[in-house]
């Protein structure tokens, strides 16, 4: 059975160091991205919204329209009543009768003014929606639109950093190989507890880089010694030395240009 070469302390920083240019090169990739994914998200839930409401727009009219049309209906068929009534008006036997058959007539005259009154109202509520929908569409064109563009922005993007980040995802795999899992775990940790991402830095100008708490001399004789991993005790985060993070810069800047 093989036996798993011993990593030096120094390698691992070193591995470290590259797994944090790596993330931050990942992470700037994303942030040329920007809010585009988020923005085209809010966009299909808006276009959703607008499409739902003009199909709801559509069905109200449908509706209105069938009204319509069986109020025209129920005219008609009170107007073959009041013929009828008339009609038997002229072969009644007495006064009660006559005075049921107009009062018959007269109520599916109201009926008919009823009926076209609200024939008149649905036609004019038929109209609002059709301006609605007019507008809504308007707007769902400008948006749907919009999201072309910037669904063609995004992938334009990916397509342009797409071998980089398939390049910077080999090489992270490689540098975590090198580094212990608890090591691995405690530097993604840090990272995920700092605003920018940044959980192994260099000391520059005897600070930890982005603090500005100075760092005992002995310590970053130590530090530059490579033989221990530092931890920052104000920062909390993985100190290199200088030195050793302008030799990986270089590196990896060589490896993907």
């Amino acid at each position: 059975m093989a036996v798993r070469q011993e990593v030096s302390v120094e390698d691992k920083l070193r591995a470290l160091y590259n797994l944090q240019l790596i993330d931050s090169r990942i992470d700037e990739i994303k942030s040329v991205q920007g809010e585009l994914p988020l923005e085209i998200e809010d966009l299909e839930s808006e276009i959703g919204g607008l499409s739902t409401r003009i199909e709801k727009l559509n069905e109200d009219v449908t509706n209105f329209e069938t009204e319509i049309a069986n109020r025209k209906i129920s005219i008609d068929e009170s107007k073959e009543l009041m013929k009828k009534y008339t009609e038997q008006q002229k072969s009644v036997r007495n006064n009660r009768e006559f005075d049921s058959l107009t009062k018959e007539t007269e109520f599916q005259e109201l009926e008919i003014q009823l009926a076209e009154k609200r024939i008149k109202e649905a036609y004019a509520k038929i109209e609002h929606k059709k301006e609605t929908i007019a507008k809504t569409t308007e707007k769902l064109n400008a948006q749907q639109t919009h999201l072309e563009h910037k669904k063609a922005e995004l992938d334009a993007i990916l397509k342009e950093t797409e071998n980089e980040q398939n390049e910077l995802k080999k090489l992270s795999d490689e540098m975590a190989e090198k580094i212990d899992n608890h090591l691995l775990v405690a530097y993604k940790r840090i990272r995920g507890n700092v605003k920018n991402g940044l959980a192994v830095v260099a000391i520059e100008r005897g600070a930890a880089g982005g603090s500005y708490f100075t760092i005992p001399p002995q310590v970053q004789i130590e530090i530059a010694g490579r033989k221990k991993i530092t931890i920052d005790e104000y920062s909390g985060r993985i100190l290199v030395d200088a030195a050793l993070a302008e030799e990986e810069k270089e590196k990896l800047a060589s490896i993907i240009g």
